[in-house]
């Protein structure tokens, strides 16, 4: 769809829902920085909201389809977020399963500062990194109790179309080596049914709010191993020790406060299985936001090689526990490569 059909479609939409009245126009501001949905600021005679509607072909340099049924997921998953945690995720609107479209509150940057900004920035708030492991935290324990979930959320192929496929698989074939390593972690992941998982918990997608994190981007939400939702967090926190080493002792300790406060919502399972499956997953995704399908866009060269060596030994010989894969990536990022 083109922009112009793209706005077309937003504008009908708008007025569907009663969001616009005859003779009324929205300002439509395309919002940047994701890649796999169309994301716009529309400014309505009478307030500011956001239209979201998901991509068939995600924006990267591969050729990466998804289901766009996703925005349906996305949307049954913000209502869920908001009855468990309410005013951690933005509120819906409006919403049209027909058209692919969702409408929701629009939080003013000034605000809700996008937490990667501050973590780029310098700014290692260790205490906002407790607030996002308790907010996941929650949510995990909330899903995992609630029979409805699992049939809610039963969305293996979109899971695997966003994320086993791009993250696992296709890293594997990078690495061929490591390659039944990939294999092996794609199976446990599909195989593993506990709770509901939000799927991209990254810092580009938490606002820090003035009463707390807001989650957002829940595209891939799926009823499965909740391990990828703490691996996929920390393993940004860890990337980003590496693009900051003068903070990554702060980095380090908001992963580990990140990982304690989740901790105390483990209710569904041991906690010990539950870790070990979060340090098999971690250096996996390292490798996959450096030779997968979505890269990360702010290392260079010298840093992508010392992610590259940090992940393939961890992935080669897992941690037994997080604590330990913290302090095996800090002593292995210190060294000089090929160390």
């Amino acid at each position: 769809m083109t922009s112009s059909d793209s706005r077309t479609g937003v504008h009908e939409f708008l007025r569907r829902q009663g969001l616009l009245r005859a003779g009324e126009y929205a300002e439509l501001t395309p919002v940047t920085g994701g890649v796999s949905s169309d994301l716009w600021k529309a400014d309505l005679p009478t307030r500011t909201i956001c239209v979201k509607g998901a991509l068939a072909q995600l924006e990267v340099a591969h050729e990466w389809l998804a289901p766009v049924s996703r925005n349906q997921v996305e949307y049954d998953w913000l209502r869920f977020a908001a009855r468990v945690c309410p005013g951690h995720v933005p509120r819906v609107i409006a919403h049209d399963a027909e058209a692919g479209l969702f409408a929701m509150e629009f939080l003013p940057p000034e605000r809700y500062p996008v937490w990667k900004a501050e973590l780029l920035g310098g700014n290692v708030d260790v205490p906002a990194a407790r607030a996002v492991g308790d907010l996941v935290g929650r949510l995990h324990s909330a899903s995992a109790a609630d029979s409805r979930s699992a049939l809610r959320f039963d969305t293996d192929d979109n899971f695997d179309a966003l994320r086993i496929e791009p993250f696992l698989r296709f890293t594997g074939e990078t690495h061929s080596d490591l390659r039944e390593r990939f294999t092996e972690l794609a199976k446990t992941t599909t195989s593993t049914h506990l709770a509901v998982v939000h799927g991209d918990v990254s810092p580009k997608n938490i606002l820090l709010g003035p009463d707390g994190p807001v989650l957002l981007d829940a595209e891939c939400a799926w009823f499965g191993d909740p391990a990828f939702d703490v691996a996929f967090c920390l393993n940004h926190l860890l990337i980003k020790s590496v693009k900051l080493p003068r903070h990554a002792a702060e980095l380090r300790a908001a992963a580990q406060t990140l990982t304690e406060a989740h901790a105390r919502h483990i209710d569904w399972e041991s906690p010990t299985a539950f870790g070990k499956r979060v340090t098999a997953l971690l250096p996996a995704l390292a490798l996959a936001r450096i030779d997968g399908m979505s890269p990360v866009e702010y290392l260079d060269t010298a840093q992508r090689r010392e992610v590259r060596k940090v992940g393939r030994a961890l992935l080669a010989d897992p941690a037994p526990a997080v604590d330990q894969l913290l302090d095996r990536w800090a002593m292995a990022s210190s060294l000089p490569s090929g160390t």
